[in-house]
């Protein structure tokens, strides 16, 4: 798995690409989060589109994402996820706690105006 930041105003870009399986990719995604994360930011824009898969440990790593931001007062948008990453997303019933957008305009049409 590859993965990139771009900060912007009050939120965070992330960018996944490969798989998420909970590796030690993943483990090293969350230590680095921990540097890019400043007061400042209180949204994690997740652009899932250039993930191929997912499974039940990179599953953890977004609901870990999730927890961090939630307790900020923040959340996580999840941004483009291809279609197999979606059905997951249904069959695990996750769309219902993440907000899913197929745009970065679309998730910021629906964080409060800066």
């Amino acid at each position: 798995m590859e993965y990139s930041f771009k900060h912007l105003e009050n939120r965070l870009h992330i960018y996944l690409s490969g798989d998420l399986i909970g590796d030690d990719a993943a483990q090293q995604l969350l230590l680095d989060l921990e540097t890019q994360v400043t007061q400042q930011v209180q949204y994690a824009f997740i652009n899932l589109s250039g993930l191929r898969y997912i499974n039940s440990s990179g599953l953890k790593v977004l609901i870990t994402l999730l927890t961090r931001f939630r307790q900020r007062q923040g959340d996580v948008l999840l941004i483009a996820p291809s279609e197999e990453v979606n059905k997951l997303l249904l069959i695990t019933k996750l769309n219902s706690i993440f907000t899913v957008v197929n745009a970065e305009e679309e998730a910021l049409q629906l964080i409060p105006n800066l």
